[in-house]
């Protein structure tokens, strides 16, 4: 397990980040007595969009593009 303070975290973060990653314990500590440990989590990939998944599930009423009755004061 690798110890660290915060003002040495901050100089080599890039390299307490990449060790996490490969496994290693990386623990950052506090003067006020709290710390952390870094730990790698993986990310979901997100599935390709695929184009019309959607058809079928969006609908626009027939009047969708009428003029609005409390706008019409301003379209005179």
């Amino acid at each position: 397990m690798d110890s660290y303070t915060v003002e040495n975290a901050q100089s080599s973060l890039d390299k307490l980040l990449s060790d996490a990653h490969k496994g290693k314990t990386v623990v950052i500590t506090a003067e006020n007595g709290w710390a952390v440990q870094l730990v790698p989590t993986p990310i979901k990939a997100k599935k390709p969009r695929k184009a019309g998944s959607a058809r079928g599930q969006v609908w626009m009423s027939d009047d969708f593009d009428d003029p609005l009755e409390d706008f019409a004061e301003y379209m005179e």
